[in-house]
């Protein structure tokens, strides 16, 4: 965090099959090495076999995922007087988005499917159905932030 200027938010340019900014952010943080069509084949690939197992939209369901994931509150730890209190704080929006598809693909690559596309495929489906192990680590940090309510004080 800068102390002397704001920082400008770089503009997202939506990509090329769906026209989605969130499809664009997920690209990105799904890319390792910079091989970027390598990740746009996988999150399309992905939705291809979404698209054959739900006969929805893939985008409406890739969103919906996303926003069953986004959490609304963490806890962060603050030192006062000696010791360390987890103190609940609220996220902002651009940070709420970016942990949930962190987790999302964090938990994907841990799923035992056989191909990246088949994984993705799977944590978005379970995603956008309230279940899944993403869906659970954002019902685990809301726990987290409801049991250290007592020291929401200590927030600055």
């Amino acid at each position: 965090m800068p102390r002397r200027r704001e920082i400008t938010e770089r503009p997202i340019a939506p990509d090329a099959k769906y026209n989605s900014k969130m499809v664009t952010r997920f690209v990105k943080c799904i890319m390792r090495d910079g091989k970027k069509s390598l990740a746009e084949s996988i999150i399309y690939e992905s939705f291809d076999i979404m698209e054959n197992k739900t006969k929805e939209s893939v985008v409406k369901l890739f969103e919906t995922a996303v926003d069953n994931v986004r959490p609304l509150i963490e806890v962060k730890s603050r030192r006062v007087g000696g010791s360390t209190y987890q103190v609940p704080t609220e996220i902002r929006t651009s940070r709420r988005t970016a942990l949930a598809i962190r987790w999302i693909i964090g938990f994907a690559r841990k799923r035992s499917e056989k191909t990246m596309a088949q994984k993705l495929a799977g944590e978005f489906m379970d995603a956008a159905n309230s279940r899944g192990a993403s869906v659970k680590k954002k019902e685990d940090t809301h726990k987290m932030a409801d049991a250290n309510k007592a020291f929401a004080h200590f927030r600055w």
